[in-house]
């Protein structure tokens, strides 16, 4: 079953709205490759955490010196 921003595993719950947006993006594409639910939402929301991270990252590379961090 696809999931949306509204209706997603309970799993995904505790996760930051970006977070969690992309982790039903990563989970509904894994779906439609075959993959058993519960493997796509636990690969997912792995996948997500590394996203954000990265993003985290990147921002903060990014941002001016003496901007501080979002």
């Amino acid at each position: 079953m696809p999931w949306s921003s509204v209706h997603y595993p309970p799993a995904m719950s505790h996760l930051p709205e970006p977070v969690r947006e992309k982790a039903v993006e990563i989970a509904n594409a894994l779906l439609e490759e075959g993959f058993e639910e519960g493997r796509c939402i636990r690969i997912a929301i792995a996948q997500a955490k590394r996203w954000a991270e990265a993003r985290s990252q990147r921002l903060a590379r990014d941002m001016p010196a003496g901007q501080g961090t979002f």
